[in-house]
């Protein structure tokens, strides 16, 4: 057993030791001209942002990374180009280049005639892109690789990676799925739910990893969140039944007033249809960042005192890892939490939408009572 654990320690230093090594120490100026002092805030913000590249690690001036391919559409004209033209922002190719600074900054653009900057259509296979097409080929590959295992070992007990998982997917069908839909509607809502907590869980333990192909920020992405928030809020809209429908316009139990002339409840109702998918991204988006700035900013302490005094960084340095280190231990529970929390919302939500009342059945009841 402690021979399991030093293991594991050693690869948990080797990956910290491997993500202190992609962090570079300088940051320079705009244009590759001059060299700044060490900017903590700067370097977070490039590790947790979507990118042209997939940035490797940087050894002074020396930048490895993995360009990927740019694909723009503009003037009624395809560009279809590597990433590595832009030598890591610097220079600018056929017209287009990245925007250093403003809304657009980090974006690719085109100089206009008048001095503006225009945003061609932009399809490029980009850092979180590629992280969401390995993320879906790795969740497929594990669930088909499940179901084939299911089918083979159909008589016997699960083994192996198969009996990892199953307890697990029992869990959330159980414990989240039922528990939140009912035994009448949880398996029609299942596949859906499952499929999110897995995504979730696994792109919140790859971004953890700062080692290629991991790494991608995918669920500290606005956009990625914002787009499981749909889904959620597209399966509520198009499976709600008309009780659900009769709660939101004609909320039983509440005086009339607070109905007409001004429909009050109903406005809050609709209000609140909103607010739930709003808050179910946001919610994933801001504790995945917040971990990742957590972890960024226990690194670039050594840095930062490393920049005056060489002594004072090693000496932080320590302290620093220790943090990160422990730091990644919680991210892990916080990996799990969140995809819980989102599925579990999700489920509540649609169970809401999808429950039968028999308002007329209770009002029976309660006369023979």
């Amino acid at each position: 057993m402690k021979v399991i654990d030093i293991k594991r320690f050693r690869i948990l230093l080797l990956i910290t030791f491997v993500s202190l090594i992609s962090f570079s120490p300088r940051v320079y100026a705009a244009g590759g001209h001059g060299e700044e002092g060490f900017n903590a805030g700067e370097m977070i913000i490039s590790h947790i942002v979507d990118a042209y590249e997939w940035h490797i690690l940087s050894i002074g001036h020396t930048h490895v990374s993995i360009p990927l391919p740019v694909i723009l559409y503009d003037e009624g004209q395809w560009h279809v180009f590597s990433s590595s033209k832009f030598h890591h922002g610097t220079e600018s190719y056929k017209g287009y280049e990245l925007a250093t600074e403003g809304a657009l900054k980090g974006k690719i653009v085109r100089k206009a005639a008048d001095g503006s900057y225009i945003r061609p259509y932009d399809f490029s296979i980009t850092k979180n892109v590629l992280g969401l097409f390995i993320a879906s080929a790795l969740v497929i590959f594990i669930f088909l690789y499940i179901a084939r295992m299911y089918r083979v070992t159909r008589r016997h007990a699960p083994r192996g990676f198969q009996a990892i998982m199953e307890p697990l997917i029992i869990f959330i069908r159980d414990e989240v799925i039922k528990a939140s839909i009912g035994e009448k509607y949880y398996e029609r809502f299942a596949p859906y739910l499952l499929t999110l907590f897995f995504f979730i869980f696994f792109n919140n333990l790859m971004g953890l990893i700062p080692i290629f192909p991991f790494g991608a920020n995918l669920t500290g992405n606005l956009a990625v969140t914002g787009i499981l928030a749909l889904f959620t809020f597209l399966t509520i809209v198009i499976r709600a039944n008309k009780n659900y429908w009769a709660h939101i316009f004609n909320t039983p139990g509440v005086p009339w007033w607070l109905k007409f002339p001004l429909p009050l409840m109903p406005i809050i109702e609709l209000v609140g249809m909103f607010i739930k998918p709003f808050v179910l991204m946001v919610r994933l988006f801001a504790n995945i960042t917040a971990g990742h700035i957590i972890i960024l900013g226990f690194i670039s302490l050594i840095f930062v005192f490393g920049q005056s005094n060489v002594f004072a960084g090693f000496g932080i340095s320590i302290l620093s890892v220790v943090l990160a280190i422990f730091m990644n231990f919680v991210e892990l529970l916080v990996a799990f939490i969140q995809a819980f929390v989102f599925t579990l919302l999700s489920a509540m939500y649609i169970g809401s939408a999808v429950e039968e009342h028999h308002h007329e059945d209770h009002a029976h009841a309660a006369e023979h009572h």
